[in-house]
């Protein structure tokens, strides 16, 4: 039932209605029911999503498939990347045709149809039905002798894993451009700080899904069986699913009101390509109503608001693009920092003890490593810990003694950071390749898998994921805080939309130049090691990758610059 309304109330307000026969407000503890919920869905679809990334390299790296290094690091790095870049597209499905609660609904249907082709191609039947049988020829221990083959193994059973990934990143993120808002939907009738409490809580509990998946779904794929660590995804996706759908009740919905994307796009287009527009109107009499200034009067933004809005995300444009190297060192942490990690000395979660008989005769314990995914929770600790550090503490002294940087600074800081974290991982490859060089390396057994690591600790790092983590603080939260506050009202879903999908960019890019370099005569180009990475240069590809981010931080503090003297003019003149 609809929630009465004023006649001279505006048609936005009409159109949010309860699916339970009470009135949209409601009483509070159904507000916060339905708060909660989200929260409980939020958690676990983050860490079924956790579930699958953390430990994607080694699973494309492991016998079973005996993808090479730089194949299992760029099929990350486009899983990652598709479940940003597809941001925009559950969004506009969701504001033209099915609405936040429909599409959340449809795309958490995906997400498990889709997370469940991977336990499916965890164990020997399964594989055989999606991929046929594996190639012999891509089946063997590492290559040492000298007639090695010169090219790289056909990645196996490469169609099904990419198109199960791609599904699973367009549900998550599909889940993810729409639950923040719709979650804000059930508790921005309690009041504006209300709302600013649950996105706290949100990225809480993303965190806490994450810290979760990475405890307990890493450490039982890496030791014990990828079908049961890719299992738990599953279920976890299937109890989002089912606590979604019984919560339905208490859900505030609204309707599709249509996307401010198709109005830019069309501005665009119109400025763009004019002739290409009058054309198409000459064709169809209908589509002059495309046209801000010729279509007829329909609640939203005015033509001349889509004219502003549209003038206001040219200048947002070009400081979000500059970012995108960022994100190519940001997204390195789940692909090359993990393949890396693999061929560092991991110690046993339980060391074997030689005079203990019991250990002899229960000699699996020993077998138990760290998972290598673990590693990220460094990254996803200290967030959990410098948020709030920075939220209560700093920011506030800042503020307090007029220091506090603007959003476009902190970014400005967030890139720096993440350039470090890049060259200190160059530092450390360069260090663990001179160990290999000179043959000091230690075999090691990860799963089912063997690796020759050089005899340096995987503790060593923790520097670089600690810094990647730092600059998310700097450079993610205040990018979305920029493109949320400097975005005209009608336009900050788009906008915020637009930043994720720029993310998305950033990780493919990563995977394409991991593309180029493993060509022929390129750094990562080594088909003999059968997924290890011993006679590959990824130091060159860090501190290429540095380099870049070293050239675009220069180029963003000169738009940043000019952006914001921009946004200060008028207020000077005043």
């Amino acid at each position: 039932m609809s929630e009465p309304r004023d006649p001279g109330e505006p048609r936005v307000a009409a159109e949010r209605r309860p699916l339970l026969a009470r009135d949209a407000r409601g009483p509070r503890r159904w507000r916060l029911a339905a708060g909660a919920t989200v929260l409980l869905v939020e958690m676990l679809e983050r860490a079924a999503f956790f579930g699958v990334s953390a430990n994607l390299v080694l699973y494309l790296n492991s016998v079973n498939f005996n993808w090479a290094g730089d194949q299992a690091s760029r099929a990350a790095l486009i899983f990652l990347g598709a479940s940003y870049l597809l941001a925009p597209v559950g969004g506009w499905l969701a504001d033209v045709y099915l609405g936040r609660y429909l599409a959340l609904a449809l795309s958490l249907l995906l997400y498990l149809g889709s997370s469940g082709l991977l336990p499916a191609t965890a164990f020997p039947d399964g594989r055989r039905s999606f991929c046929g049988e594996l190639p012999q020829m891509s089946i063997g221990p590492a290559c040492t002798s000298s007639n090695c083959r010169l090219s790289p193994p056909s990645p196996y059973c490469a169609p099904t894993l990419y198109a199960a990934l791609l599904l699973l990143a367009l549900a998550a993120s599909s889940v993810r451009t729409n639950l923040t808002s719709f979650g804000a939907d059930q508790v921005m009738s309690l009041g504006r700080n209300a709302t600013q409490r649950f996105f706290n809580w949100f990225y809480w509990s993303l965190n806490l899904g994450a810290v979760l998946s990475l405890l307990v779904v890493a450490f039982i794929q890496q030791n014990i069986s990828f079908l049961l660590g890719y299992t738990i995804p599953v279920a976890c996706v299937g109890l989002a699913f089912f606590i979604f759908l019984f919560a339905t009740p208490v859900f505030i919905t609204k309707p599709p009101m249509g996307s401010q994307v198709s109005s830019m796009l069309k501005l665009a287009l119109r400025n763009c390509c004019p002739q290409l527009c009058h054309r198409y109107s000459a064709r169809d009499p209908q589509g002059a109503q495309l046209l801000p200034n010729q279509r007829s009067p329909q609640p939203g933004p005015s033509p001349q608001e889509d004219i502003t809005n549209f003038k206001v995300l040219v200048k947002i444009l070009p400081v979000m693009v500059t970012l995108v190297p960022y994100w190519m060192v940001y997204f390195q942490m789940q692909s090359t920092y993990v393949l890396q990690g693999l061929h560092l000395q991991i110690p046993n979660i339980f060391p074997a003890n030689p005079a203990s008989s019991f250990t002899a005769l229960h000699t699996r314990p020993s077998s138990y490593t760290i998972p290598e995914a673990w590693l990220l929770l460094a990254n996803v600790v200290v967030v959990l810990i410098l948020v709030p550090l920075k939220d209560h503490l700093l920011d506030p002294f800042l503020l307090r003694h007029k220091l506090l940087p603007s959003a476009l600074k902190k970014m400005a800081l967030g890139m720096l950071f993440g350039f470090t974290s890049v060259v200190v991982a160059g530092i450390l490859e360069m260090e663990r390749l001179s160990y290999v060089h000179h043959n000091e390396t230690v075999s090691q057994q990860i799963g089912q898998d063997l690796y020759y690591a050089a005899p340096l600790s995987i503790g060593w790092q923790i520097p670089q994921y600690l810094l990647i983590g730092i600059s998310e603080i700097f450079a993610s939260i205040p990018g979305l805080e920029f493109a949320y506050s400097e975005a005209p009202r009608s336009m900050q879903a788009a906008i915020i939309g637009i930043f994720f999908f720029l993310s998305g960019v950033g990780s493919l890019l990563g995977s394409s130049l991991l593309s180029l370099l493993s060509l022929p005569g390129g750094w990562l180009h080594c088909p003999e090691d059968f997924g290890n990475i011993n006679n590959c240069r990824m130091d060159l590809y860090f501190f290429l990758l540095a380099g870049i981010q070293a050239a675009t931080f220069l180029l963003f503090l000169w738009i940043a610059g000019r952006y914001e003297r921009r946004a200060q003019g008028p207020a000077s003149l005043n």
